[in-house]
């Protein structure tokens, strides 16, 4: 018999001064069995920080032709691709060529700067492509706040995130390993 997702309810109430969005958000994520509480803060914390009204987790793990959290226009064009861990170049020229904007959050402690220095060169010719790492601490910091039931505020000002609920907060400072060169013209 094949394990299921265990379902998370999230009311996730952000205040981010970078954007200058404030929204509260009811969330319903699911995480596969053999995701970490981790890795799923870790995709509410990307959620936080590029959060909008068509911002949505999609069946990422269970489909290998979508991101496991997107936006999408109305006309199904993907505007933000949203990938997590340590992605191969190969996945991420799909991703870069099949959106808009595509970000990577990387995490996982000593093994990022090993993996970033193996891909940079390789990661650079994608323009619509940012990198951010999620320093360990923090990630294993954000596993704390875990209940099926999470009411967790989202405080994001000068590039800080503050995620707290009733017994923790967490502070984190994502490192950007590379910035998208976003074209508006």
């Amino acid at each position: 018999m094949a394990l299921k997702a265990t379902v998370f309810k999230i009311q996730l109430n952000i205040a981010d001064t970078d954007r200058h969005y404030y929204q509260d958000h009811q969330l319903t994520v699911a995480q596969h069995p053999s995701e970490t509480d981790e890795r799923m803060m870790v995709r509410l914390l990307a959620f936080a920080m590029n959060a909008s009204d068509t911002l949505a987790f999609s069946k990422g793990l269970c489909v290998d032709e979508e991101p496991e959290l997107w936006d999408k226009s109305l006309s199904g064009e993907i505007n933000l691709w949203i990938e997590f861990g340590q992605s191969d170049e190969k996945w991420l020229r799909k991703a870069a060529g099949r959106s808009k904007q595509v970000q990577l959050y990387a995490y996982g402690g000593r093994s990022v700067p090993i993996w970033w220095q193996q891909n940079e060169s390789s990661l650079e010719r994608y323009q619509n492509l940012t990198v951010w790492n999620i320093a360990e601490d923090s990630v294993k910091e954000m596993a704390q706040l875990v209940s099926r039931n999470m009411e967790i505020q989202c405080s994001i000002s000068d590039g800080q995130v503050w995620l707290s609920n009733a017994e923790h907060n967490v502070m984190i400072e994502p490192e950007v390993l590379k910035y998208a060169v976003i074209n508006n013209g």
